[in-house]
């Protein structure tokens, strides 16, 4: 199998979704041509979310949307109103379960039965594939708002099949950044072919007149992900995205913590973007920013603290949308006020700094300089790994590894990064491994931490690394000895 970065044929897509529809019993209930009369028919304008996402660019402003799921449909669909109407959630999640993003439906169907059986769900997630069409329908018709099918799924076909037939206007994911962060044993091939299938599948619904959202996931592995790194992936997912014929993708960053750094990272990914997807007509990009997904304080106040850390960055930023956290992030799955906490102190913060968004200066700029040309150096040797086909350059460039992404589990990643604060707790490479630096970009990031090594007294090396890692969780952002 060679994977190239070209349309699918509809007759190969037709082929293979003979195939994938057969994974479940529930696959039998998914007729795209009954499932497109449905949004047509079935949808309102405000339900659908690259609606929503156009309405936020225009006005300026930042929407919220939280995580959530429950095994059950009532108790899932109690949930999400409760963080609509308590907690002001703009836009709404469905989070899948864990057995789902695997594919491992039969254990899922264990966890329904489970959960009706305990009165309370047993499962992390949504499990939305054993629920089948109507009952994602049954959770769309429920609610006035946009939502977006979020889980962590390296073949997510029969996923996305059924939850767009579903009435679903928005799905998260890709070939890298459901896989190298998420899978070990997962071959980067494979799964940019899965999610050629997802793309071609959402390219149909576009080409029928209809808007569907895909939104790469920005953060990766969450843990000290310089810009560039997770600005790469994502905009190698957009440009494989939009050849299967999507229109309106959503451009992901996770929260590093130093606000010029995440304000210029929200800044040039719009732009590079916007640069690199230019051969493509009629394409919306929009962006979202990722509250703190590293290790979070137990105690609530501290919590609220990083929760609205990232709620004024993201609007700073001005990104389209912010993924809320909550006060119970570090205790384990949070309860549904939790959730509308997090998301109401988000919707203050955001509102008190929606008319105060300019923000310039000559270190933001140099951040945004640095970000951008790092990001190009390492998206033009993919390029021209693969002969101009980002498909194929994605594949060479991570057996090379050029395209490297820190602390990922996946044996298909080379692993050799390392990355560290700087002395304002800027993300910075400490080793970058095989990745394509001009002499500028390597002089830049080592002179960055030369700075705080002599700060604090040490030669920048893992420890500096592993202080980081748990710093937040302290309450500090740069890990002191």
């Amino acid at each position: 199998m060679k994977v190239e970065n070209k349309r699918w044929s509809l007759d190969k897509f037709k082929e293979m979704r003979k195939e994938v529809l057969q994974e479940w019993p529930t696959g039998e209930e998914v007729e795209l041509e009954e499932a497109i009369r449905y949004h047509q028919q079935q949808l309102s304008s405000e339900q659908v979310m690259a609606n929503r996402l156009a309405e936020a660019e225009q006005e300026k402003i930042t929407l919220i949307q939280p995580r959530a799921g429950v095994a059950l449909i009532e108790e899932h669909i109690e949930l999400l109103e409760f963080l609509h109407t308590e907690g002001g959630a703009d836009l709404l999640p469905t989070t899948i379960d864990s057995y789902t993003r695997q594919n491992n439906y039969q254990e899922a169907e264990a966890g329904i039965k489970e959960s009706r059986n305990e009165g309370r769900s047993m499962l992390n997630g949504f499990p939305a594939v054993n629920h089948g069409v109507q009952s994602c329908r049954q959770v769309i018709e429920a609610l006035a708002v946009p939502v977006q099918v979020r889980h962590g799924t390296p073949d997510a076909r029969l996923l996305a099949e059924i939850t767009l037939a579903g009435g679903f206007t928005d799905f998260e994911g890709g070939g890298i950044s459901y896989n190298i962060p998420y899978a070990k044993d997962v071959s980067i091939e494979q799964t940019i072919y899965h999610w050629q299938y997802v793309d071609r599948l959402v390219g149909y619904y576009e080409e029928r007149g209809l808007k569907v959202n895909r939104e790469p996931f920005g953060p990766l592995t969450g843990t000290l992900v310089p810009p560039s790194v997770s600005h790469s992936v994502a905009i190698i997912e957009a440009l494989l995205a939009a050849e299967q014929g999507v229109k309106n993708i959503t451009l992901g960053y996770g929260q590093c913590g130093n606000l010029i750094q995440d304000v210029a990272a929200i800044h040039t990914l719009k732009e590079l973007g916007t640069e690199y997807l230019a051969d493509y007509e009629d394409i919306m990009l929009t962006t979202v920013f990722h509250q703190w997904m590293g290790g979070f304080p137990q105690d609530e106040a501290q919590a609220f603290g990083v929760i609205s850390w990232g709620a004024v960055t993201a609007a700073l930023a001005n990104a389209t949308k912010v993924i809320v956290k909550t006060p119970h992030e570090a205790l384990g799955v949070p309860t549904k006020e939790a959730n509308a906490q997090g998301l109401r102190a988000t919707k203050q913060v955001i509102n008190m700094l929606k008319d105060q968004q300019s923000f310039n200066g000559e270190e933001l700029a140099t951040e945004k300089e640095m970000i951008k040309q790092e990001t190009k150096e390492i998206l033009d040797r993919v390029l021209e790994l693969g002969d101009g086909d980002v498909a194929q350059g994605t594949i060479k460039a991570f057996e090379g590894g050029i395209l490297d992404i820190p602390f990922a589990p996946s044996k298909y990643n080379a692993g050799n990064l390392l990355t560290a604060r700087d002395n304002n707790g800027a993300v910075r490479f400490l080793k970058h491994g095989n990745l394509p630096f001009s002499e500028k970009v390597v002089d830049f990031h080592e002179t960055k931490l030369e700075e705080r090594g002599a700060a604090e007294s040490r030669e920048p090396n893992f420890q500096m690394v592993t202080d980081d890692i748990y710093a937040i969780g302290k309450g500090m952002l740069v890990g002191r000895p």
